[in-house]
């Protein structure tokens, strides 16, 4: 059954999140007080479902997600500090949110209905040399060169309301696109700090131009880890997020 008001476990998972997050200078695999905090917020989004937050899973839309007006994603905002933000994302059927970047920033992604496959980067420090602009085709422009980023795919999983959540950091799976699977899904989002450009910390998209091998089409989070070229691009045109209410007990911090 849901929980409302202050016993909520989405009430629960929020002062769990900023006692986790409220102290950077304390974010670290090293700090044994933040594994132990990130290990009960784990717990908690572990156990999240849809009802929880009130919110009913959505059936199959067979309208095109390129209607004018009609976003592809949609967003429900829960709330917000110095520290986190969080939210759910809502995915119609065969949408993507693109492969975008989460600079300096901690992030957990649990699927509350449907399910996704997330596919995750990794960007390495080797910078491009001169010669890397011939290995494409055709080749790149002089002005993407700078735009250009080595990376590692590090894994590529399906993720379900019955699995764990996704956790990503400043310096693994900071990159990954997210399909939806099967159907229209939604996935409660945590993200610490929160995006705010004024201090380093936009949303980038990317495409990836040389895979080794089909990188994105594998499911196995098994696979063996590939370099890859990607390239900074601008927001596709063809993704948006909308916003929509959101339903579930209060949450007050």
């Amino acid at each position: 059954m849901p929980r409302d008001n202050m016993t909520s476990l989405i009430q629960k998972i929020a002062r769990q999140a900023l006692i986790t997050f409220r102290n950077p200078s304390a974010i670290s695999d090293s700090n044994k007080v933040f594994l132990e905090n990130q290990s009960k917020l784990h717990s908690l989004l572990t156990q999240v479902r849809a009802a929880d937050l009130h919110i009913v899973p959505r059936k199959i839309d067979s309208s095109p997600v390129s209607v004018p007006h009609n976003p592809p994603v949609t967003y429900m905002h829960i709330c917000e500090t110095d520290a986190f933000s969080m939210g759910v994302f809502l995915l119609k059927t065969g949408t993507s949110i693109p492969l975008h970047d989460h600079p300096g920033m901690n992030g957990m992604l649990k699927v509350i209905y449907g399910k996704v496959r997330i596919s995750c980067f990794d960007k390495m420090d080797k910078l491009p040399d001169a010669s890397s602009e011939t290995q494409f085709s055709p080749p790149l422009l002089p002005f993407q060169r700078d735009s250009l980023r080595r990376s590692l795919l590090s894994s590529v999983g399906e993720y379900t309301e019955e699995s764990g959540p996704c956790i990503l950091t400043p310096h693994k799976d900071n990159l990954h696109q997210v399909d939806a699977v099967d159907g229209p899904t939604a996935f409660l989002d945590i993200l610490a700090p929160p995006y705010d450009p004024d201090d380093g910390r936009d949303c980038h998209y990317y495409r990836v131009l040389k895979p080794v091998s089909e990188g994105l089409d594998k499911k196995s989070s098994s696979e063996e880890q590939r370099e890859m070229w990607l390239l900074e691009i601008p927001q596709p045109s063809d993704f948006w997020c909308g916003g929509e209410p959101y339903p579930g007990p209060e949450v007050s911090l």
